[in-house]
């Protein structure tokens, strides 16, 4: 039986069902058919100003964010696809924090959906620090069908890690 470490708090039923897709070899045309476009945001520049758009749609009175990132260490280091952090400098007499997301590179070359759901999820961090039901009907809200494309995310990366064990 494969382990699915990208799914497993997910049910039984749900793995068994991802594992007959993998054996019949349909995981990756079921993620293409689903997913067929790849987005446009290539630079930090662009990302930048797509999670400003966003967090500025919605989240409006919540901090300012200095920078925003891909980030070609993050999912080697830190096991995460999306990171947000808040740096806490001494400037002059002040404590001075400056907010930073960062997105795992291997995001430049996915479906929209998918980038969209990692800014999603790191700016609804900006209001609510804990994963709970907040912070999830937040990102339900700034992406409707959130919780579908995580799963999907999940089944992508999955499938990226059977194409990589294959080629090595």
């Amino acid at each position: 039986m494969q382990h699915l470490k990208y799914l497993s708090a997910y049910p039984n039923t749900l793995q068994d069902k991802v594992r007959r897709l993998i054996a019949q070899q349909q995981l990756g045309p079921y993620l293409d058919a689903r997913y067929p476009k790849r987005h446009a945001v290539q630079s930090d520049r662009a990302l930048y100003q797509y999670c400003t758009d966003l967090k500025n749609e919605f989240l409006r009175v919540a901090p300012a964010i200095d920078k925003v990132c891909y980030d070609s260490k993050l999912d080697v280091l830190r096991h995460a696809l999306g990171l947000h952090t808040a740096i806490s400098r001494v400037q002059g007499g002040r404590l001075k924090a400056k907010k930073e997301i960062r997105v795992a590179s291997l995001f430049k070359d996915t479906a929209p959906e998918f980038l969209r759901m990692i800014i999603v999820h790191e700016l609804a961090h900006l209001k609510e620090s804990e994963h709970n039901k907040a912070f999830y009907r937040l990102c339900e809200l700034m992406q409707p069908g959130y919780h579908q494309i995580e799963f999907d995310l999940r089944l992508y990366l999955t499938h990226r890690d059977l194409i990589r064990t294959k080629v090595e």
